[in-house]
């Protein structure tokens, strides 16, 4: 069996929020988008398909047109981060550091050296997430 890249789709609550965040704050490509509708929650579309240099990542909205709540369920939210990391390749932990900073991503953690050789930063996407930025120190 051959197998060609790995692609995760995330499930999240607001669509535009989420693009936003993978396209301006991370630099995603948006590359791909099923039709757009007009709903209760706004103008948006239910599934895309991002890219940054070698790595893919689709998201999915979590519920149907006019079914989504007022507001993301906070225990939720919280287990994801528990629970999902997206581990992405960045050779330039300092300078990535500073755009998050200066683009006022709050969930973002300053880089950190791990004992078992790894130079990481966390942070996280608007629905949980984690997202873990590293490079070989």
């Amino acid at each position: 069996m051959k197998l060609q890249g790995l692609v995760p789709l995330l499930q999240v609550f607001d669509m535009p929020e989420s693009v936003a965040f993978y396209r301006d704050v991370l630099g995603f490509e948006l590359v791909e988008h099923s039709p757009e509708i007009e709903a209760a929650e706004g103008h948006y579309f239910h599934w895309c398909w991002l890219r940054h240099g070698g790595g893919e990542l689709m998201l999915n909205t979590l519920h149907d047109a006019g079914e989504r709540p007022p507001a993301r369920d906070p225990a939720r939210t919280a287990r994801l981060g528990d629970d999902i990391c997206l581990y992405v390749g960045c050779a330039d932990l300092d300078g990535a550091w500073a755009e998050l900073q200066a683009r006022g991503v709050a969930s973002a953690r300053a880089p950190v050296t791990t004992p078992y050789g790894m130079r990481q930063l966390y942070l996280a996407d608007p629905d949980g997430y984690g997202i873990c930025l590293q490079w070989r120190a």
